[in-house]
C-alpha cells in the first residue's frame, strides 16, 4: 500500500472515530467532558472541540494524499474508491450530526448530500463511458468553504464569535449555493454523455 493510500485509510480511522465521539451517550456512560465558558457567555464543549481539530486533521489529510498521489504518479483505483468513502463518512457524516444537534441548517445536508449524490452518479456513468469530467473550480472552492466551515463550527465558530461575526455560518452558506451552481455545471458537462445514449 503506498503512501496516499496509506493517508486515506488512516482519515477513514479519523472520521470513524470523530463520528463515535459525536454520538455516543458519553454522559449516560458516566463520562462527561468538561465545558468552558469564554468571554463570560460562550460555553464550549471538550468533546466537540477534540472532534473539530481531528476534523480538520481528516480535511488536511484529503488534500494531502490527492496532491501525493498526483504529484508521484500514485493514483490506484483502491486510492480512488477509499478517498471517496473516506469523504462521505467525514463530511456527510458530519453535516447530519451538526444538523441533528440544531447547531446548522437541515438545508445545508440535504442540498450538499443530495448534489453529491447526483454528481456521484454523473460520474460513475462517465467513468462507465472512458470518459472524465474534471471538477470545477467552484466545485473545488464549494470543498474549501465547507471543510472550513465546518471545523469551525465544531470550534463555537472562535475566534470570530467573541466578535460577533458569523464566519461559520457565512462559510456553509456559500458552500451550499456554490454546491447547487457547481453540481449543475457538472451535470451540464456530463449530460451529453447519458441523455442521447442510444
Amino acid at each position: 500500500m503506498n503512501l496516499p493510500n496509506k493517508i486515506t485509510v488512516t482519515r477513514i480511522f479519523i472520521s470513524l472515530f470523530v463520528l463515535i465521539l459525536l454520538l455516543l451517550p458519553w454522559e449516560e456512560m458516566g463520562i462527561n467532558f468538561p465545558m468552558y465558558t469564554i468571554d463570560g457567555h460562550i460555553i464550549v464543549s471538550l468533546k466537540m472541540i477534540i472532534a473539530g481539530v481531528l476534523f480538520m486533521i481528516g480535511s488536511f489529510s484529503d488534500f494531502l494524499d490527492g496532491h501525493i498521489a498526483r504529484s508521484r504518479n500514485l493514483v490506484t483505483d483502491f486510492g480512488k474508491v477509499m478517498d471517496a468513502i473516506a469523504d462521505k463518512i467525514l463530511v456527510n457524516g458530519v453535516l447530519i450530526i451538526l444538523a441533528y444537534e440544531g447547531m446548522i441548517s437541515i438545508i445545508i445536508p440535504v442540498v450538499i448530500i443530495t448534489r453529491d449524490t447526483i454528481v456521484d452518479s454523473c460520474k460513475m456513468i462517465s467513468g462507465n463511458k472512458g470518459k472524465v469530467v474534471a471538477a470545477s473550480i467552484l466545485g473545488k472552492l464549494k470543498t474549501i468553504c465547507m471543510m472550513v466551515g465546518l471545523s469551525l463550527t465544531m470550534l463555537y465558530n472562535l475566534p470570530f464569535e467573541l466578535f460577533g461575526i458569523p464566519v461559520a455560518s457565512v462559510l456553509l452558506i456559500i458552500a451550499t449555493i456554490l454546491s447547487v451552481i457547481s453540481g449543475i455545471q457538472y451535470f451540464n458537462n456530463s449530460k451529453e454523455l447519458f441523455l442521447y445514449d442510444r
